[in-house]
């Protein structure tokens, strides 16, 4: 098995721990290509919609084609010869988006874009099929594995604060494990560390990135009692939202008591205007 390369002790780092903390204990270890790689989050950002990339058949499209559209993407920038934490990442993507519950393509669609120009449509083709095969989808554009130039995915890369090296002395490249969301339109929402993002953050991401058009309505109520944490790259408890929907419960509790209680006031009035013997309607 090959030994672990300063791609991967990054990536893995970034995976388990806040980069403030993270960053003081590795720096030292790592090498110059490794120190490179980080994430500068440009959330609102919008990606430039004429990026030139090639898909899993071989034609050629832009970003917004493939990022465009009414449904949030989940877009996750990787290399197919990835060793390790690349498969890694995708498997952890596919089994939170599994238990999410969510359809891609009605729901999301998921994009996954090689950081290597290496990387040829045969590639991508063979790693859309055995994530399309975990996720249980039907073929279809819900699901898309891209490849393109240095510039091209570069450009991309850098739309979405996504920075990476190559490290020519392991033959991988230095990346953070992270996946970032859309919004409809190709719009930076939201970006989830690590290699496993939690089902839960995924569903709320996507529900947040689509302003609550999509999703359940038990996500709905989830996304007033939660909010992104910055520090914990996770989604927490939300203290006034907890709040707010005490309040509507109570209210909502009390609103229905206080008609119970006029329904049978009303009765009970009808009741002793009646006449003995009168015949009730």
């Amino acid at each position: 098995m090959k030994r672990l390369g300063s791609a991967a002790i990054l990536a893995l780092a970034l995976a388990i721990a806040p980069r403030a903390a993270a960053e003081p204990a590795l720096a030292p270890a790592l090498a110059p290509a490794a120190r490179r790689a980080d994430v500068d989050e440009k959330l609102g950002a919008s990606i430039p919609p004429r990026i030139t990339l090639t898909d899993e058949q071989g034609a050629i499209v832009t970003t917004a084609e493939v990022l465009g559209g009414d449904v949030p993407v989940i877009l996750v920038l990787a290399y197919y010869r990835c060793p390790m934490l690349c498969p890694l990442l995708q498997d952890g993507v596919s089994r939170g988006l599994g238990e999410a519950g969510y359809r891609p393509g009605r729901d999301y669609r998921l994009v996954t874009v090689s950081i290597d120009p290496k990387d040829k449509p045969y590639d991508a083709s063979k790693r859309r099929d055995a994530l399309m095969a975990k996720l249980g989808a039907p073929p279809g554009d819900g699901v898309r594995f891209l490849v393109g130039n240095a510039v091209a995915t570069g450009a991309l890369a850098d739309a979405v604060g996504f920075r990476y090296a190559y490290d020519p002395s392991t033959d991988q490249y230095a990346h953070p494990a992270v996946v970032t969301v859309l919004a409809p339109g190709g719009r930076v929402s939201r970006y989830l560390y690590g290699l496993e993002p939690p089902a839960r953050d995924l569903r709320l991401s996507i529900v947040e990135a689509a302003q609550g058009k999509i999703g359940r309505i038990v996500d709905r109520v989830l996304l007033t009692c939660y909010r992104y944490d910055p520090a914990t790259r996770r989604y927490g408890p939300y203290i006034a939202g907890f709040f707010r929907i005490g309040a509507l419960l109570i209210l909502a509790t009390v609103g229905t008591g206080l008609g119970l209680f006029w329904r049978l006031e009303r009765r009970a009035k009808k009741h002793v205007g009646e006449k003995p013997g009168e015949a009730r309607p």
